[in-house]
């Protein structure tokens, strides 16, 4: 059973630029991924917000897996949907893309865990996020895993990353 979704055409540099700027304007790190490709899926943007919320700062501010990554992981769930929940093959391929993703992100970022990629700031998991101001942005190397997990995200959609 083919489970793959059709999806709107979209340029990558367009959609990464666009998870930057959202990352920049204050979404966290999933947010701002997954909202740079809702609009491929027709999903409404206040339920993506909401939908994608809870995964930042490493899920809840836990510092645990990057958003980023979480976000790449429900794009793929997008394009490689488990309608069937007895389809095997449809989980190994979904699986499969959310695996090679995060390889691919780990290979280029040396880590996929936000405290691990963010060595020298507070590991605390205060549910106070910090203050977005022009320090916070000079500081974090977030930015910079946000356009990297939206590139990736973008060729996973377009398919580049299909065996």
């Amino acid at each position: 059973m083919n489970t793959k979704t059709n999806i709107k055409d979209f340029d990558i540099e367009e959609r990464v630029k666009l998870a930057v700027q959202n990352f920049e304007s204050g979404f966290n790190c999933a947010q701002s991924v997954f909202l740079a490709y809702s609009d491929v899926f027709d999903l409404d943007l206040e339920m993506a917000k909401n939908m994608t919320v809870s995964f930042g700062g490493g899920v809840g501010r836990m510092r645990e897996i990057c958003g980023s990554i979480s976000a790449m992981a429900m794009l793929a769930g997008f394009k490689y949907p488990v309608i069937d929940p007895l389809d095997q093959d449809a989980r190994t391929r979904n699986y499969a893309m959310v695996q090679k993703m995060t390889e691919i992100f780990r290979s280029r970022n040396n880590a996929i865990i936000c405290r691990d990629l963010m060595p020298d700031h507070n590991p605390a998991t205060d549910p106070a996020p910090s203050l977005r101001t022009k320090k916070y942005y000079q500081t974090r190397p977030c930015t910079m895993y946000v356009a990297d997990a939206a590139r990736i995200a973008g060729q996973m959609l377009n398919g580049d990353l299909e065996d």
